[in-house]
C-alpha cells in the first residue's frame, strides 16, 4: 500500500522530468527562468510582511528627531549615524520635506542701537498662599496710590504739576526703541527728526504737567532729561516746558504716528514728530502716542488752544479760485484771500484724502455717510450740511512766526472706511497738486518706503501686530492712492512743483 502511494506521488515528477529532457534547449531555458522569477517573487513577498522590531523603530524615530535641527540649518546628516538593519529590502519610505530658511545676515555696522545686557536667571522661592495674598493686597494698594497720584486737583486755566513720586521711579530703559541699523536714517528724515524721535521714545521723564483747555481734553505734557532748545527763546513758554517736552495722547489708535511717517515719505513735512511709547506710570501701561511739544503753536493762553485760521467754506473756495499769493504777489485788500499759500491747501487736501481726515476741511461730515464712531453723531451737526457755504473749517493751525504755511495737527485718520464711502469733498476746488507727492504715488514704491520708515518705531510696529498689521494699513493707503490718481486724470488736475 505504501509503495502504491509513493508510485502515484512520484509519477507526475517522473513524467515532468522525462518531458523536460525530451524538450528542446530553448524550452528548458524558458522554464528555468519562470521558476526563478516565481521563487524570487514569493521570497520578496514573505520578507515584506515580516514585522519590524519595536525597539529598532523607536531608535530610528529618536535619531530622526535628534537630527531634525541640522536639517533646518541646511546641513546634511552624517551618514555614519544611519545604520542599516538586517532587512535588506525596505518596504516603507517616510519622506519628510522641510523648507530650509536661510539665516538672516547681520548688518556689517550697526549704529544708533545699544545691545541689551545678558541677565542672569534668578530662581524665585515659592511662597505660601498667605504670603501671595499679602503681596497681591500690597500691589493693589500701590496701584491705587499711583492712579490717584496721576489725578491731581484741577485748576481752571492753569497748568497742574503731578507729584514727582507718581512717575519718577524704577530703572531707566537704556534700549532705544528707534531702530536704525545703517549709518544714516532714511533720506526723508532730517537729522532733527531723528533727534526728536529718539527724545520722545527714550528720554527720562523729569516733570509732568496737565494743561486744561476750554473745548478740548486736557494736555498731558512731560519734560525730558535732554534740555536742548528746539525753538527760539521768544517762542518758548517757560510756564509749561523749560526744555524739551512731549505731549501724551492716550488714544486707542495710533494714527498720529502713521500720519507723521506718511507725511515724511511724501515729502510734505507738515506734521509734528510722533512716536509710540509705553509709560510705566500710566495705569494700563499701553502704548501711547507721544507728540513733540511745539510752543510756537500756542501764542496766547494755553487754555485758548493753538493758533487757528478762521475761514468759511465759501472763503476757502474763493481763495482757491483767485489763486491768492500766486508768484508771491500780495493779494488785493478787498479779496477774500487768507494768509495761507494756495499750495498749502493742495497739500492739506491730498494728505487728508489719503487718511480720510475730515475734522479740518469737512468737520460736519458732509462729504460721506457718517457712522457713530466718526464723531458726527451730535444732534444738528450733520444737519448743518444743508447750508455748506457758511460752514466753518476747523483745526487749520499755523505758527505765529510763519503765517504762510500750515501745520497738520490732530491727524485722526480712518482706515476702516469703505472705498464706496470716501470723502471726495476734501478734494473739491483743488486744481493743482504738488509734483513731488504725486511722483511718489505713481512710482509704486510707496509700500517699500512706508515699511522702511515705520520699522524705525519698534513700539508702533509691535503694537500694530508686526508686519502683518502694518501691511493692512499700507494696503488701505495704496488703494486710496490709486483712487486719487484716477481722480487726477478724470478732472484734469495739474501737477506742478510746489517747493517751499
Amino acid at each position: 500500500m505504501g509503495k502504491c502511494r509513493a508510485h502515484w506521488l512520484c509519477f507526475p515528477c517522473l513524467k515532468l522530468t522525462r518531458s523536460f529532457r525530451m524538450g528542446s534547449a530553448s524550452k528548458r531555458t524558458l522554464l528555468i527562468a519562470i521558476l526563478c522569477l516565481a521563487n524570487l517573487f514569493f521570497l520578496v513577498l514573505k520578507v515584506g510582511h515580516l514585522p519590524q522590531p519595536r525597539y529598532r523603530r523607536r531608535n530610528e524615530e529618536q535619531k530622526r528627531h535628534a537630527h531634525r535641527e541640522h536639517h533646518l540649518d541646511g546641513d546634511l546628516p552624517d551618514t555614519s549615524d544611519l545604520q542599516t538593519s538586517n532587512l535588506e529590502v525596505p518596504t516603507r519610505f517616510n519622506v519628510l520635506y522641510i523648507t530650509l530658511k536661510s539665516k538672516r545676515p547681520k548688518p556689517a555696522h550697526i549704529l544708533g542701537t545699544v545691545r541689551p545686557k545678558l541677565r542672569k536667571k534668578v530662581r524665585t522661592k515659592t511662597s505660601s498662599p498667605s504670603q501671595r495674598k499679602q503681596f497681591s493686597a500690597e500691589r493693589d494698594a500701590a496701584q491705587a496710590n499711583s492712579d490717584s497720584a496721576l489725578e491731581p486737583p484741577r485748576k481752571e486755566g492753569n497748568p497742574v504739576d503731578f507729584p514727582r513720586t507718581s512717575y519718577n521711579y524704577g530703572k531707566d530703559n537704556h534700549i532705544s526703541t528707534i531702530r536704525i541699523y545703517s549709518p544714516k536714517a532714511p533720506s526723508w528724515f532730517s537729522a532733527q527728526d531723528v533727534k526728536n524721535m529718539r527724545f520722545l521714545a527714550d528720554a527720562k521723564v523729569l516733570r509732568m504737567k496737565e494743561i486744561p483747555r476750554m473745548d478740548a481734553p486736557a494736555l498731558l505734557v512731560f519734560e525730558g532729561v535732554d534740555m536742548d532748545q528746539l525753538v527760539n527763546q521768544k517762542h518758548l513758554n517757560r510756564n509749561v516746558c523749560g526744555g524739551r517736552c512731549g505731549v501724551i495722547y492716550r488714544s486707542v489708535d495710533s494714527t498720529e504716528v502713521f500720519a507723521f511717517h506718511l507725511d515724511r515719505v511724501l515729502g510734505l513735512n507738515r506734521t509734528i514728530p510722533a512716536v509710540s511709547r509705553k509709560f510705566g506710570f500710566l495705569p494700563d501701561s499701553q502704548a501711547c502716542q507721544a507728540v513733540l511739544w511745539d510752543a510756537s503753536l500756542y501764542p496766547e493762553e494755553l487754555a485758548a488752544g493753538p493758533a487757528t485760521v478762521s475761514i468759511t467754506w465759501r472763503e476757502y473756495q474763493n481763495s482757491l479760485t483767485q489763486r491768492c499769493w500766486h508768484s508771491n504777489v500780495n493779494p488785493k485788500s478787498n479779496s477774500d484771500c487768507s494768509t495761507i499759500y494756495p499750495s498749502e491747501w493742495s497739500k492739506l487736501a491730498l494728505f487728508d484724502f489719503l487718511l480720510q481726515i475730515h475734522n479740518r476741511l469737512d468737520p460736519n461730515c458732509c462729504g460721506f455717510r457718517p457712522r457713530q464712531e466718526d464723531g458726527c453723531a451730535e444732534p444738528g451737526r450733520h444737519a448743518a450740511c444743508k447750508d455748506p457755504e457758511n460752514l466753518r473749517l476747523a483745526n487749520i493751525v499755523q505758527r505765529q512766526h510763519d503765517l504762510r504755511h500750515l501745520v497738520f495737527t490732530n491727524n485722526k485718520g480712518f482706515f476702516d472706511r469703505n472705498e464706496d464711502n470716501l470723502n471726495f469733498r476734501l478734494l473739491e476746488g483743488i486744481k493743482e497738486l504738488p509734483e513731488q507727492v504725486v511722483s511718489v504715488l505713481r512710482s509704486g514704491k510707496l509700500r517699500e518706503k512706508l515699511l522702511q520708515s515705520l520699522f524705525l518705531d519698534q513700539m508702533f510696529w509691535e503694537s500694530q501686530g508686526g508686519r502683518q498689521g502694518i501691511d493692512k494699513l499700507i494696503d488701505v493707503v495704496e488703494k486710496r492712492a490709486k483712487v486719487l490718481l484716477t481722480y487726477i486724470n478724470a478732472h484734469g488736475i495739474k501737477i506742478l512743483p510746489m517747493n517751499d
